[in-house]
């Protein structure tokens, strides 16, 4: 055992790893929970640091912590935010539902560096967790880590593919395609035309995950253990709230009613669900992009995707359409996070929701899915995509649904007749329009112009 050392909590004695800064709390989390091999997320890990430094700068000016205990807390927060901090953080995702074992890692980890900078024990959990339980701590951890990913990760990612999507649909205006509804062919669109739609998307998108930070940015630190604030001090959530606020840059605020926030997650699924639709909203580009690239020969072929590596172990030559494959898997992953976020969010029972880890790492995970993959999508595919023109016009001078144009002139019937036909003998519409309508050439050339038939109207 001499690689081990024994520590004591409120349960008895346990070994411990003896080069490590956490204690018995930690220990038995490990020991009860070899569930998946999966920690904490690195963000959640490092917003909870934060928090706990937050809280005791807090309590110092509040004169519930001595300074020098404060001061030495805080420096024991610093120094694990410059290393590398997670090889402390030794707990399984699927844990106990409040997130205690993680929160009294942090305060044992925290409590054994400050220890050593104070040259005097401080207490895991009469200090590092004053004023403070599991069962706020973790809730608010959960709004602060995803309020920094979304500040800082993903709303950035997307405003980059955003300005990808407009500076291309700027370069492939000229273009004009074949558009398809029910993957059959349709009126023509500019490329521009489709490009704007994908952009408007990711703006919605944009709004829609902004419109949510301020709800994100109320905590329900200082309700303790149940939202009545016991053992905390009247002004502690507060004062929280102003020194994280210094800490990360991000306005956060008490929250209105610190039992809905203990007692419930809404925000987190909310949040959840408008990643799903951002999700949903990438699949589709990423959908649209292997449509077009189908190909080369027996596909569509309106577009060619940068070829970044080979397709095919047995087929030489194959290249495929990688970055768009990825961008859906990323989505159907978020989309299933999501699912597992909602029955999460509903397991509030009385006066605490009781899967928060999970909550947490799925959040965490697709905020960090979708911000990089949109940056991949908007580099490594929209902005290096290159246009076939030729097969761009070959489609278009053969589409039969451009008489669509000529229904005001001649009726649907008649053109649906001239449709059929130019479909049945393989000509291009504009040939057989003029063997069975009165108009002159030049006139069906002018009526029949894809690029007029893109602007609408009559």
């Amino acid at each position: 055992m001499s690689n081990h050392r024994i520590e004591r909590d409120s349960m008895g004695e346990l070994a411990v790893p003896a080069e490590a800064l956490y204690g018995a709390q930690t220990q038995r989390a490990v020991n009860n929970f070899p569930v998946s091999g999966q920690r904490m997320p690195a963000a959640f890990v490092r917003a909870l640091i934060l928090a706990k430094a937050a809280a005791a700068r807090a309590n110092v000016e509040l004169g519930q912590l001595a300074p020098e205990l404060g001061d030495a807390i805080a420096a024991a927060c610093r120094q694990l935010l410059e290393g590398d901090f997670m090889q402390h953080f030794p707990v399984d995702v699927f844990q106990t539902g409040s997130g205690t074992s993680t929160n009294m890692n942090a305060n044992e980890v925290i409590a054994t560096l400050a220890s050593r900078i104070l040259g005097d024990k401080v207490s895991p959990n009469d200090h590092v967790n004053c004023g403070q339980s599991s069962n706020d701590i973790i809730p608010s951890t959960i709004h602060v880590s995803a309020a920094i990913e979304l500040s800082e990760r993903l709303l950035p990612a997307l405003e980059h593919l955003s300005k990808a999507i407009g500076e291309k649909s700027r370069e492939v205006h000229p273009f004009v395609k074949t558009g398809r509804t029910h993957l059959m062919d349709a009126m023509p669109v500019r490329m521009s035309q489709v490009l704007d739609g994908w952009a408007h998307q990711i703006r919605s998108n944009i709004e829609h995950l902004t419109s949510l930070q301020p709800s994100l940015h109320a905590l329900a630190q200082g309700g303790t253990a149940v939202g009545t604030g016991i053992n905390a001090h009247p002004r502690f959530s507060e004062c929280f709230c102003t020194e994280l606020k210094a800490l990360t840059g991000l306005s956060f605020t008490p929250g209105d009613n610190l039992f809905a926030l203990i007692g419930s997650q809404d925000t987190a699924v909310a949040l959840s669900g408008q990643l799903k639709t951002t999700a949903v909203s990438l699949m589709k580009i990423a959908n649209d992009l292997r449509w077009m690239n189908s190909g080369p020969l027996a596909g569509l072929a309106e577009i060619e995707l940068e070829a970044l590596q080979p397709g095919s172990s047995i087929m030489p030559g194959k290249v495929n359409p990688v970055i768009p494959e990825a961008t859906a898997m990323v989505a159907a992953q978020v989309i299933g996070n999501d699912a597992t976020i909602a029955v999460a969010g509903q397991s509030g029972n009385f006066e605490l929701n009781v899967m928060l880890p999970v909550i947490a790492q799925n959040l965490l995970h697709s905020i960090q899915l979708l911000g990089n993959v949109s940056h991949l999508l908007a580099d490594r595919a929209i902005a290096t995509f290159k246009v076939n023109q030729p097969k761009l016009k070959e489609a278009l001078d053969r589409n039969p649904i451009l008489v669509t144009a000529l229904n005001p002139l001649i009726g649907y019937l008649k053109a649906a007749e001239i449709a059929k036909l130019a479909y049945k003998e393989g000509r291009p519409i504009i040939e057989v329009a003029l063997e069975h309508t009165e108009f002159k050439r030049e006139e069906l050339e002018q009526l029949l112009d894809p690029e007029k038939l893109t602007e609408g109207g009559l």
